[in-house]
């Protein structure tokens, strides 16, 4: 072709460098006549779309766009040659090119021109941008999912304290109505309906990374036939339950009530996945994850981990269920058939744990959940056996600190009834006035963890300096805070979340009293 001639000779004075420069390019470069022809494409061309450069020359470069803008294209182009100018890279336009096997794919393209005496032509310069929109979504939900986890971690806060009180007061009349007190079946009703609300936001609180949790290391293979017995009640007949466990597998550090839910969450969930009946696998393996790995996975650490795969036979999902699943409240179940706060849940539980969890799934294809735990080298935790039932009553005096007036009004009740001495405080600051002023001994401090002006544990701190024998019960319907690192409780802090009853409370106050 004489374009493609004079274009070749325009470079002909510097063949070996522009030769140099084109082959070695880490951008595809393609150059086009003003009929939209390609006369020239370098070896990054190739290896992009496919195509040996013998099937590109003089072809139209449309070739290498998608169909659906292939005709609006060549308008384009025809605006561009009446008008030469170079246009950089990265102007905020969503392109995509097209291979040879016809996937399309991300691309960022800037143009330039260059004149000949047979006119202009112009030169493309493309890059795969394939990987950077991958972490751009990973970011965009990772930046998500954070914060539907604080708005959901606040608003379970918020009706914890609401909780407390229903089911506090609830409590408390259901011990002054006779059994035959019809007036009795009406409070177990709210009881129950506050016991089904609590656990709804502990499911919220998991998925928000701020649930308490007092992990200890286990041998995960044990932790996995533990749970046997259950699963099998939990699924259908007509699904076969495989266990597959790898030798030596190796240690976690969980909380075994977590690692329970993530089981039986994603069991129910397969087992929706196949009302046909079908095969759910559930297997262990020790697991090392790369930079490879690491870097196609935000928050992830390379290192030594604990796999755990729940695979089923069932329907399996696409893509854009798949990019949802993990959000709180969304569901493919009919109404009235789950919360949406299952698979929520698990996420919450594995990120609060330092571990990963992935999901491969096609439509009709089944699904197989992936959950990466950080091996742990210790050894396994001792065994802890049920601790003894303790007192409910008591005559010590207790220092009440609690802003929210409705919670701190019941508290003070449920332990006068108990038979403490009360001392009620609104905030801190009232609270540390108290310490200072009161005459006599303060046996314990019962505090809210978050407080305007003043945390509980800087509060506690504070009072301690002047008590030292005075002991400390925090309360909290939320656990991002001082004494809860990362939502894990320190072993030596005593603690209750909110929502409690009567008799958790009373034994709590009771327990923490008795210790030496």
């Amino acid at each position: 072709m004489a374009a493609g001639k004079d274009l070749q000779g325009y470079l002909q004075a510097h063949e070996k460098l522009a030769g140099a420069l084109l082959e070695s390019a880490a951008q595809a470069i393609v150059a086009t006549d003003r009929l939209g022809r390609i006369v020239l494409a370098n070896a990054k061309t190739e290896e992009m779309f496919g195509y040996p450069r013998g099937e590109l020359t003089g072809r139209p470069v449309e070739m290498l766009l998608p169909q659906s803008v292939r005709d609006a294209h060549a308008g384009r182009r025809e605006r561009y040659f009446a008008r030469p100018r170079v246009r950089p890279m990265g102007i905020g336009l969503d392109l995509s090119g097209r291979r040879r096997d016809g996937r399309e794919f991300p691309v960022e393209v800037s143009l330039s021109h260059i004149e000949t005496q047979e006119g202009p032509f112009a030169i493309a310069f493309i890059c795969d941008i394939t990987e950077r929109k991958r972490l751009e979504e990973q970011l965009f939900h990772a930046l998500k999912m954070e914060a539907v986890g604080r708005l959901a971690g606040g608003v379970a806060h918020d009706f914890n304290n609401l909780l407390t009180i229903i089911s506090g007061y609830t409590q408390m009349m259901l011990s002054r109505f006779s059994p035959t007190d019809q007036m009795r079946g009406y409070a177990e009703e709210v009881a129950r309906a506050a016991e089904r609300a609590g656990a709804l936001t502990n499911q919220l609180l998991a998925f928000s990374r701020r649930q308490i949790i007092q992990p200890h290391v286990f041998e995960i293979n044990a932790l996995v036939k533990h749970t046997e017995g259950m699963l099998r009640r939990l699924i259908e007949e007509d699904i076969e339950l495989t266990f597959c466990l790898g030798a030596n597998a190796g240690n976690i550090k969980v909380d075994p009530g977590q690692l329970e839910q993530i089981l039986v969450n994603l069991a129910a969930n397969a087992r929706d996945a196949m009302p046909g009946g079908g095969k759910l696998t559930i297997e262990t393996a020790s697991a090392r994850l790369d930079q490879n790995y690491a870097a196609a996975h935000l928050g992830v650490k390379p290192g030594d981990y604990v796999m755990l795969g729940i695979s089923d036979t069932g329907q399996g999902m696409d893509a854009a269920t798949k990019s949802h699943i993990f959000e709180p409240f969304f569901t493919t179940k009919e109404r009235g058939k789950g919360t949406g706060l299952g698979l929520a849940t698990v996420y919450g539980i594995v990120k609060q744990s330092g571990g990963d969890i992935w999901v491969y799934s096609e439509p009709g294809q089944g699904a197989t959940f992936k959950v990466y735990f950080p091996r742990i080298e210790e050894a396994v935790s001792d065994a802890e056996g049920p601790a003894a039932p303790a007192a409910r009553s008591g005559s010590e005096i207790v220092l009440v600190v609690e802003d929210e007036r409705s919670v701190r009004e019941l508290i003070a009740e449920m332990l006068k009834q108990q038979g403490y001495t009360i001392l009620v405080a609104t905030g801190p600051l009232e609270a540390a006035r108290i310490g200072a002023e009161h005459p006599g001994g303060i046996d314990l401090l019962v505090t809210d963890v978050v407080m305007p002006k003043m945390s509980g544990r800087q509060l506690a701190e504070q009072m301690l300096h002047g008590r030292p024998d005075m002991k400390v019960l925090y309360l909290s319907g939320y656990t991002e805070n001082a004494i809860v690192q990362h939502g894990v409780l320190d072993r030596d802090v005593a603690f209750l979340a909110k929502p409690f009853t009567q008799g958790a409370l009373a034994n709590k106050v009771r327990e923490v009293l008795d210790k030496h």
